[in-house]
């Protein structure tokens, strides 16, 4: 441990090289999206502030004040230069957003419809807590802020199985949150009666493509996977007018 130690701190440059590099990558994420790549940048950004962390103490400790101050200036400087900039660059292009909508076109020639939104507490609205559905249906909720939903689905009988979204920006049939979307939107269902059922989310999901502002259209897909192993299938299918959201 000692040897680990010394190897990290006692070099004061190795600790600082690697938070530049990991932060470096942390700026670069935000600009090349993609869920696990995210991810893996503010882990790394983590681990590269508690190295640096850890090298300030260990300066500290060693009565070394020159490379401590500098240790300091280097955390604190690029760590407020991403704070900041997390809060002004959205405000400027071509910072503002991903751009994904900006020259879409919501078809007019198809039936598209718009989200319900949610009330304050996140709950179904009474409109749709007293309706009573004859068919198979999707609903699909605005939750707190633009891209984020919840969904509602009516299904006659179905054995036991797991009911998850695919959706689609609908002019160029764009796949949209691929690795996020099916895990996030999944619920569990069975009916064993003849009647339609409800069954719906219970907590928001995320479409990470497009803005604030920028609707567009998106195709929904309710796929049903069975607990028993048998072959998925598309239950059904709806259009809506979205928006993405901004990060």
């Amino acid at each position: 441990m000692k040897k680990i130690t010394t190897f990290f701190f006692d070099k004061w440059w190795r600790p600082v090289l690697f938070y530049l590099l990991v932060t470096g990558l942390l700026i670069l994420c935000h600009f090349k999206g993609g869920d696990i790549f995210n991810i893996f940048c503010n882990i790394l950004f983590g681990l590269g502030l508690l190295i640096l962390f850890g090298s300030l103490i260990y300066q500290i400790r060693k009565g070394r004040w020159l490379k401590s101050t500098l240790t300091f200036g280097i955390l604190i400087i690029p760590a407020s230069c991403i704070y900041f900039s997390s809060l002004i660059l959205p405000y400027f292009d071509p910072y503002n957003g991903d751009q994904f909508a900006n020259n879409l076109k919501i078809p007019t020639n198809i039936p598209i419809d718009e989200p319900i939104y949610l009330t304050i507490d996140k709950e179904r609205p009474d409109s749709i807590l007293s309706i009573s559905k004859s068919h198979p249906d999707f609903q699909l909720y605005n939750s707190s802020q633009p891209g984020l939903y919840q969904y509602d689905i009516w299904v006659g009988k179905i054995p036991k199985g797991t009911i998850y979204l695919k959706a689609f920006e609908i002019t160029h049939e764009h796949p949209l949150s691929v690795e996020y979307l099916p895990k996030h939107s999944s619920i569990i269902v069975v009916n064993i009666t003849d009647s339609i059922q409800k069954f719906g989310t219970t907590s928001d999901f995320t479409i990470y493509e497009g803005d604030w502002g920028k609707p567009y259209a998106a195709r929904f897909e309710v796929w049903y996977k069975p607990e028993n192993g048998d072959a998925w299938r598309k239950l059904l299918s709806k259009n809506y007018i979205i928006e993405g959201w901004q990060r």
